[in-house]
């Protein structure tokens, strides 16, 4: 029987924008092409692990818009349980994105309804779903509401995953909360006020309670373990569009540790994951199953 990871994040519709570069301020460019998909980070790595074959629940709030019925649509599609899901009288969230030529991205997100989200029902739904093993968030949502559950997480012995993306400062009550952090080096540098060398990574890691796991693009994963940094390379790939990777290895990481990986290889398969995902356009429809 697979161990339940449940998701509480955004959903939103990523609208696509690919161009050879990004405009300066004031300039008007003609772009490639425009493309919609379904995104939000919580929902990205919902899906990442649906398609891997979790047994993945989805706590979100959408609209009752357009919308919200093909985020529903979609879910159902990619093997996440959207029983829990939240709908409000207000637009779903949406995020313009640009891509340039090198795969490089730029992103704007107006969250709508992922502000609505309500810490009472998200809980009350971890309580119904029952023997929840992993709880994953991020800071697309409110971040009072992640502090109201993965306080009830942390108490009833879940496995809390957290991904501070959009980066932002993290409260010292907030990371007793979580046994593994995920930022990227971007995020990194906003929690911590640190670059990204070996050295700062070690000595915030000393700083906080929980497991620490940088993600570093194409350099790869940075992991910290017993006082000692464990590097794991990513492999070389052509990148198309880096949109969504890191919810990849999020999704795919959390799987892994679902499936009883041990960390090192739900790593790497976290890695594999995330670098497939950034040879195609999209984000979760990037994602894939197959090896």
């Amino acid at each position: 029987m697979n161990k339940k990871i449940c998701v509480i994040g955004s959903s939103n519709i990523d609208q696509f924008s690919y161009i050879s570069e990004f405009p300066s301020s004031g300039e008007t460019l003609i772009g490639d092409s425009f493309e919609t998909g379904f995104g939000g980070k919580g929902a990205n790595q919902a899906v990442m692990a649906g398609l891997l074959g979790a047994d993945v629940y989805m706590i979100s709030c959408i609209g009752n818009d357009i919308f919200g019925d093909s985020t529903i649509n979609n879910f159902i599609e990619n093997n996440v349980n959207v029983d829990h899901i939240q709908r409000v009288k207000v637009s779903s969230g949406v995020a313009p994105i640009w891509v340039n030529a090198r795969g490089e991205n730029k992103i704007i997100v107006i969250p709508g309804a992922n502000n609505e989200i309500d810490p009472n029902r998200a809980i009350a739904s971890l309580q119904e779903i029952e023997n929840v093993s992993y709880l994953i968030g991020q800071a697309e949502i409110p971040m009072d509401v992640n502090h109201e559950v993965f306080d009830y997480a942390k108490q009833n012995n879940i496995t809390t995953v957290f991904n501070p993306a959009p980066g932002k400062n993290l409260e010292s009550t907030f990371l007793k909360k979580i046994d593994w952090l995920i930022p990227n080096e971007n995020e990194f540098q906003i929690i911590s006020g640190l670059d990204v060398t070996d050295e700062n990574i070690l000595e915030f890691s000393k700083t906080i309670p929980c497991n620490l796991l940088v993600t570093y693009g194409e350099h790869g994963v940075l992991y910290v373990e017993d006082n000692e940094i464990i590097k794991f390379k990513a492999p070389k790939v052509d990148a198309v569009d880096t949109t969504g990777a890191g919810d990849a290895f999020v999704g795919s990481f959390v799987y892994g540790l679902s499936k009883g990986l041990k960390v090192n290889d739900a790593i790497n398969l976290a890695i594999d994951k995330a670098s497939l995902s950034v040879t195609k356009r999209g984000t979760q429809s990037s994602y894939s199953s197959s090896e």
